[in-house]
């Protein structure tokens, strides 16, 4: 079986973390297929949602460890090897955000450490109830250095120095006041809810969502009045849009938008 499966069902693509054995950890070989799937969808205009989700226990338990050991057999105790390692992370982790397409994460289990920052980098979240989000590194003498940059950009900061400094879990609905997920379900109802919001997702015009998801990451990194003129400049853009224009004359003759996409 692969180390990552892909299953799309009309618009919605959906990546299936398989490497229950590791509780889907990121391996070499995990980040490699997310990367190189992260890749194909980056013009793929025929998917409009991606659905990432995990097989067996748990979602995601972070970087495989096991391996990261293996690394500290080179000569420089590993340095070059995680420095690499966490390069390719990041690129993986980018790519989600620079995706034109909206990615959301399927949790349950758990979802720690590098497999939380996975969760704060997708775009929206919905977790089972009993699902379990920690950054826990610290709790083995390593600081989840990484994963903080995604979750200090999610929740805020006196509550995500709590869960980095003291490695405890949070559960769902924990991480839905926080922040960290739009909403937490009963586990039997996670697959529709995940499949009704990205429905609505695919009901909308995909150019709009491409020029909005990249301004929403770009403009959240500016000062709020350089953050106005840019958005302005998106909204000029994205006025000047063919189906943006059908759109308006749609909704201002009462009908459905003739969209060519």
């Amino acid at each position: 079986m692969p180390i990552l499966e892909r299953n799309d069902k009309g618009a919605v693509a959906h990546l299936h973390m398989n490497a229950p054995d590791s509780l889907n950890a990121l391996s070499e070989e995990m980040l490699s297929a997310l990367q190189g799937e992260f890749d194909a969808l980056m013009d793929d205009t025929s998917i409009r949602a991606v659905i990432l989700s995990g097989a067996g226990k748990a979602f995601c338990a972070g970087h495989h460890l096991k391996q990261m050991t293996a690394g500290r057999q080179a000569e420089d105790g590993g340095a070059a090897y995680f420095k690499d390692l966490l390069n390719r992370c990041k690129t993986m982790m980018l790519s989600i955000q620079a995706l034109p397409q909206p990615v959301i994460a399927k949790v349950h289990g758990i979802a720690t450490a590098a497999g939380c920052q996975l969760v704060a980098t997708c775009d929206l979240a919905i977790a089972a109830e009993d699902t379990r989000f920690g950054v826990n590194g610290v709790n083995i003498g390593l600081f989840c250095s990484t994963p903080m940059v995604a979750l200090t950009r999610n929740i805020a900061r006196k509550q995500a120095f709590e869960m980095l400094t003291t490695g405890k879990f949070i559960n769902a609905a924990r991480a839905e006041h926080l922040g960290l997920i739009n909403r937490s379900v009963p586990a039997n109802q996670l697959d529709a809810e995940t499949e009704e919001l990205a429905g609505v997702l695919v009901d909308k015009l995909g150019s709009a969502v491409k020029i909005g998801k990249r301004a929403f990451y770009e403009q959240l990194q500016m000062p709020v009045d350089q953050a106005y003129d840019y958005t302005s400049d998106v909204i000029v853009e994205n006025l000047l849009h063919r189906d943006t224009i059908e759109g308006i004359a749609a909704f201002i003759d009462k009908r459905t938008p003739d969209w060519s996409q």
